[in-house]
């Protein structure tokens, strides 16, 4: 089976320009495809997944895959998919946030002995002459053709209008596409469905200056079963940095999604065979949240590693109670089978305070906002008249509750917002 066809059968795949001369190419050759990813947070987040994913699927299947850093155009900004222009960032805050993205790359895809590249468009776009940039790239594009693009026609439709700055960001991508062309044989471009007119724009800049086949592949935006963005929540972005969303939080972002997303986050988000991701199409129920959880146990084993996903598990099963991983269910997956019970200190999100510090006279509400539960204290009392606040395992009854030694467990107290974030505060 060839790579397209695992994306294809994966759900990854939108659009594509020349499908069958780009199968062909695929079948007879090692080829090097690329990805653009912008430099703009020192974290990269779940909505890249897809096409890190694609990536790593392409490396996997033979193929070389280039991450390349948007350190140039990030100086200017996108404006596919947005609808007001991107905040521009400093030199400074580029280099930071590529050596962010860098590491977090290397959980996917392996950059040793030349399997992969990661280039930043900074090297070329930097050290470009306006004039001659014009007459050499510029008399190619088409400005009808360019404001037919979805991404320019969503931004000149809205009230703050396109920039002159962002209407030569397509110039710009077509030109890395030539030069990743030119420089690294690499003549597939692989993107988000908004980049599908940057990425044809791109193949015929190709065609009109080196005279070569270049080919395209978009992917669909992925939205949960409830028709929300992939990657937000109550937190905000999903992260792929641990420091800014732990990996505990990480693994209940997977565990928690909808029963509908269950065996298409498994072919998107996992490496697991799809005819074991088949077998849980047919399931529901205890069953279908057995498979959540090996979706959430490979997603962040994919992204933190074997340790972090094995402290995930156990905490889950402290926090929600045991529960069982069978044999035979996804037996492609490296996760622990049979009954989990026990947890590790350092996988639930834990806060250590001084005994000194818990007194009789102090409110419940106090460490809800001591641990980041809730934002205020308003939002903790709010929390509380909901009914949406705990204190080992019990609704807390009144926004003027007391804590003491009474509530201390082994020395350790669990409080719980809603019904799905806890925290853990030991008293030492």
């Amino acid at each position: 089976m060839s790579v397209l066809s695992v994306l294809k059968e994966r759900g990854f795949i939108d659009a594509v320009t020349h499908t069958a001369e780009l199968e062909a190419y695929l079948e007879n050759n090692r080829i090097t495809c690329y990805i653009g990813f912008d430099p703009t947070a020192t974290s990269l987040h779940v909505g890249s997944l897809v096409c890190i994913m694609a990536l790593a699927h392409m490396q996997q299947n033979g193929h070389r895959p280039i991450a390349l850093v948007g350190g140039g155009t990030g100086l200017i900004g996108d404006p596919s998919g947005k609808t007001e222009m991107r905040q521009i960032i400093t030199q400074k805050q580029i280099d930071e946030n590529k050596a962010g993205i860098q590491a977090q790359l290397g959980r996917f895809i392996h950059f040793d002995k030349d399997q992969a590249l990661l280039l930043d468009n900074a090297e070329w776009l930097t050290k470009l002459e306006y004039i001659p940039f014009l007459r050499d790239i510029g008399r190619h594009f088409s400005i009808n053709r360019m404001i037919k693009a979805e991404s320019y026609k969503a931004r000149m439709e809205s009230d703050e209008g396109l920039t002159f700055i962002e209407f030569n960001y397509m110039l710009l991508q077509a030109y890395d596409f030539m030069k990743l062309a030119e420089n690294y044989d690499c003549l597939l471009q692989m993107g988000g469905s908004d980049q599908w007119g940057n990425i044809v724009a791109g193949t015929d800049l190709i065609r009109r200056t080196l005279g070569k086949q270049a080919f395209g592949i978009t992917f669909p935006l992925i939205t949960t079963a409830s028709g929300i963005k992939m990657g937000k929540t109550h937190k905000g972005a999903v992260w792929l940095d641990p420091e800014r969303f732990s990996p505990y939080d990480y693994y209940q972002f997977w565990v928690n999604c909808d029963d509908a997303d269950v065996a298409r986050f498994l072919a998107l988000f996992t490496f697991l065979p799809m005819h074991e991701i088949d077998h849980v199409k047919t399931l529901e129920g205890a069953d279908l949240n057995k498979a959540k959880t090996i979706l959430a146990y490979e997603a962040t084993r994919i992204a933190h590693g074997e340790i972090q996903a094995r402290n995930a598990l156990k905490a889950s099963a402290s926090v929600f109670g045991a529960f069982e991983v069978p044999e035979g269910l996804l037996p492609g997956a490296t996760i622990p089978r049979g009954m989990h019970s026990s947890a590790t200190d350092d996988a639930v999100p834990t806060t250590h305070i001084d005994r000194k510090d818990v007194g009789e006279t102090d409110c419940v509400i106090d460490l809800f906002t001591r641990t980041g539960l809730c934002t205020s204290k308003s939002d903790a009392r709010r929390l509380v008249k909901q009914g949406g606040a705990y204190l080992n395992g019990n609704r807390i009854s009144g926004i003027d509750q007391k804590i003491g030694d009474v509530d201390l467990d082994q020395g350790e107290i669990l409080l719980r917002a809603g019904k799905k974030k806890y925290h853990k505060i030991i008293v030492r």
